[in-house]
């Protein structure tokens, strides 16, 4: 997968991926930005939530369950490092099921959300390089 990534400006950036569609990002109007997009890093945080959401909604799909009362809620949380920087110390995800859904799968929409392949990324993390490509 490429993805080409333009510098729009006021702080903020897009990722061009290559099936052209597009995911644009902004900082907070504190930080200099419009605030009228997620930053990275929310962006980030938000793919871990949305792909335990895209399995547990699979699993549910599958078996014929509803969906539309399920709602997953994730919180973040960070600490300062040695260095004094933030740093993403926690993430915790809670999966609201309906009084009704099926007991026998309550433990097992757990074990699917846990199976989010961003997760696993950040478990395994890959080798990173930058280079530069001068004009």
């Amino acid at each position: 997968m490429e993805i080409t990534v333009t510098l729009d400006g006021m702080r903020k950036v897009t990722a061009h991926l290559e099936d052209g569609t597009a995911v644009h990002t902004d900082q907070p109007v504190e930080e200099g930005g419009s605030g009228t997009a997620p930053t990275p890093l929310d962006l980030f945080i938000a793919s871990l939530a949305t792909c335990a959401g895209v399995y547990v909604e699979d699993f549910c799909n599958h078996r014929g369950i509803p969906t539309d009362r399920i709602t997953l809620h994730q919180a973040a949380e960070f600490e300062l490092d040695p260095e004094g920087k933030h740093r993403l110390a926690r993430v915790s995800l809670r999966i609201d099921l309906p009084a009704d859904f099926p007991e026998k799968y309550r433990s097992a929409v757990v074990r699917v959300a846990e199976l989010c392949t961003v997760k696993k990324i950040i478990l395994n993390p890959p080798e990173f390089r930058v280079t530069v490509n001068p004009a």
